[in-house]
């Protein structure tokens, strides 16, 4: 969900508007003016994006990825017991 605030509303409830973002994982817009903005997401997103990002950074990396989705769509998968100690 993305939820879009002016800076002056923000700053009278930043506690509120910071919980909505972590606890829900929404997406704060923080308007600015005309055509700026500012992003608000939570740490856990964040790193999300940055992983994606990370594993499609290369084509080879893209393509393994592919390969596995392709594979798993067409129910092309193992599974393994995990050993525990």
């Amino acid at each position: 969900m993305i939820t879009t605030t002016t800076i002056s509303d923000f700053r009278k409830d930043i506690k509120h508007y910071l919980k909505r973002v972590t606890e829900n994982f929404e997406t704060l817009i923080i308007n600015r003016g005309k055509n700026s903005g500012v992003v608000v997401i939570s740490l856990e997103e964040y790193n999300a994006l940055q992983t994606t990002q990370h594993e499609f950074s290369s084509a080879k990396n893209e393509k393994r990825l592919d390969a596995a989705i392709q594979k798993f769509k067409n129910r092309d998968s193992f599974s393994k017991e995990l050993i525990e100690e």
